[in-house]
């Protein structure tokens, strides 16, 4: 392409705060959606616990983290770092209220499995939401997602750079939280005997997710982009760029 394009979000300092505000609402959107999905199947299998705790709400104050919600996007964001790191309170879970129909293990597992399954629920929307922005305006994706240099972003150009940080966002949280290592959600999926294995390692959990996050980034981004790809796919909106984050 011949002529100067930028991206809907600018480098200009002026305008950090509105990058900054463009992660932390999708952020706390997403966040509140997993966190409510896991309160919700807990209540649906009988454990009452989170919803005695006002945690079966999508108040999004009602689950936001000040430190992992707020200023970790945030400092990331100014220091040029990972914005889309982040995380809300976990939603108190106990087993032993739950239904008889269950094991206590199947119902930990069913109930951890809601998180990262809200999450591909919410992508798959954000990338519909795409399709339908596309649609209403008659523009294709490049020109919903790239604005020409000096103009100004329309509404839907806006909108549309939102529902793709929310889609990323999304498929990034879904995969991370599928990782088998406490206390992700992914840990409560493995059989018992394995999760007993994996136990003791939540002690030192937070220095070996970082180190997943700054060295192996690049395997995690492949199911991501395999996600996006399929949601895109689905939709009917083109998703040969996305193949880069797979190859590259």
């Amino acid at each position: 392409m011949a002529r100067r394009a930028r991206s809907v979000v600018k480098a200009a300092p002026v305008e950090r705060l509105y990058e900054i505000v463009s992660y932390i609402v999708p952020m706390l959107l997403s966040l509140t959606v997993h966190e409510y999905a896991h309160a919700r199947v807990a209540w649906a299998l009988g454990d009452d616990t989170a919803s005695s705790q006002g945690r079966l709400t999508l108040n999004p104050m009602a689950h936001a983290d000040p430190v992992g919600t707020f200023l970790m996007p945030i400092v990331a964001q100014l220091g040029g770092g990972l914005p889309l790191i982040g995380w809300a309170r976990p939603v108190p879970v106990s087993p032993h209220r739950f239904t008889r129909r269950v094991s206590m293990h199947l119902g930990m597992a069913l109930t951890a499995a809601a998180g990262p399954l809200s999450n591909i629920a919410l992508m798959f929307l954000a990338v519909a939401g795409l399709q339908v922005l596309a649609r209403a305006t008659g523009l294709g994706l490049a020109e919903l997602l790239v604005v020409e240099e000096g103009a100004k972003a329309t509404a839907a150009q806006t909108g549309a750079h939102l529902l793709l940080i929310l889609s990323f966002m999304n498929a990034g949280l879904a995969v991370f939280n599928l990782i088998p290592l406490p206390p992700l959600d992914g840990s409560r999926l493995m059989p018992r005997r394995i999760q007993e294995i994996l136990g003791p390692l939540q002690v030192v959990s937070y220095f070996l997710l970082m180190a997943i996050v700054f060295f192996l980034s690049g395997v995690i981004r492949i199911p991501v982009a395999y996600l996006l790809i399929g949601a895109f796919w689905a939709v009917g909106l083109p998703n040969e760029w996305l193949w880069a984050m797979v190859s590259g």
